[in-house]
């Protein structure tokens, strides 16, 4: 499987929670993805997931987020989340694996103290 290993180390002042010899190869999808720093920083899982449609080429249209404090004043803040390969975010929460193929329009979360996904529907994904 040829999988992109990009690791934004290099635009980021943040010690991540993994280090770049942490990422594995487990997903084979081409595109960026979104994840909040409570993920990638702070080392919480993926615990709500939604994908957008793509702005371009390069994005995947998948946005993470752990639900832990993340009210619109931590979300609406670009310095809180970063641009990672969905390969990356995979490492950090291999649940979300089987539901990366979903549609453009796909929204999961867990609800507390569970580890099952479950299909939103009352969710207005973001333009």
């Amino acid at each position: 499987m040829a999988v992109t290993l990009w690791y934004i180390r290099f635009m980021s002042t943040h010690k991540f929670y993994l280090s770049a010899d942490d990422i594995k190869p487990l997903v084979d999808m081409p595109g960026g993805c979104i994840a909040t720093n409570r993920i990638t920083v702070e080392g919480y899982p993926v615990q709500f997931m939604y994908r957008g449609k793509p702005v371009n080429k390069q994005d995947s249209g998948w946005c993470f987020f752990s639900g832990v404090n993340e009210n619109d004043d931590y979300t609406n803040n670009p310095s809180n989340s970063q641009v990672f390969a969905v390969n990356t975010i995979a490492n950090y929460d291999q649940s979300i694996i089987p539901y990366l193929n979903s549609p453009v329009g796909s929204v999961f979360e867990k609800s507390a103290g569970s580890d099952e996904w479950q299909a939103v529907a009352d969710f207005e994904i973001p333009e």
